[in-house]
């Protein structure tokens, strides 16, 4: 399945650059669906944070079903929350969110306290630190790290141990994620849908299953 739309908020991989005062709303991002429905959270500038576009979120949360009752998820590359904290508001039982730049982790316990998100759990930690030092699997993973870096295929090699039986991985990346994935050794990742809004490739992806 390919999903094919233009972005209708967010920013791009030029977020970084200076805003004029009349974008101030850039810096804002609306929950979209569950108990915090309509509620917004806001995120400071930072290089490479680049908060998942409302329609992406909308399609995102189709795939998966609308709710995550009971869900255990992590939310790599936190940044602004917006996966995260959707999450949540959608039922999920507890959503670690971890994020290693220091403006934005102050942000994203502003928004915790203003939601009273109790389920989210704040890690001040880089993700390859994150995934060294724990070894609980989860059922959803949101991963979506800055699109200068090389993170999203280092941080796909280490995310399998990671993932319950029938987990999924929600990508986000600057090419599509099926070239990614056929490039990585011994890689079992399989993609199961895909859309693309602007410059932004996102896809679902799954562990495949051994058949013997």
């Amino acid at each position: 399945m390919t999903t094919h739309f233009k972005p209708s908020d967010g920013r791009g991989p030029n977020a970084h650059k200076p805003k004029s005062p009349r974008l101030a709303d850039a810096n804002r991002v609306r929950i979209i669906g569950g108990q915090w429905r309509s509620r917004i959270i806001e995120f400071p500038d930072v290089e490479g944070l680049r908060p998942t576009a409302n329609r992406i979120r909308e399609t995102l949360f189709n795939w998966l079903g609308q709710t995550l009752h009971d869900k255990h998820c992590l939310d790599l590359f936190a940044g602004s929350g917006a996966l995260g904290f959707e999450a949540a508001s959608r039922g999920a039982a507890v959503v670690f969110m971890v994020e290693s730049d220091q403006a934005a982790m102050k942000s994203l316990k502003a928004n915790q306290a203003g939601l009273d998100a109790r389920q989210c759990r704040l890690i001040a930690r880089s993700a390859g630190q994150f995934l060294a030092g724990n070894r609980e699997k989860f059922d959803v993973v949101f991963l979506d790290p800055p699109f200068a870096s090389q993170l999203m295929p280092t941080t796909l090699g280490q995310l399998g141990n990671h993932l319950s039986d029938d987990g999924v991985v929600y990508a986000e990346w600057h090419a599509p994620l099926a070239d990614l994935i056929a490039t990585l050794p011994n890689c079992r990742w399989r993609q199961v849908k895909h859309g693309k809004a602007g410059a932004v490739h996102f896809a679902l992806l799954t562990i495949a299953k051994d058949e013997s």
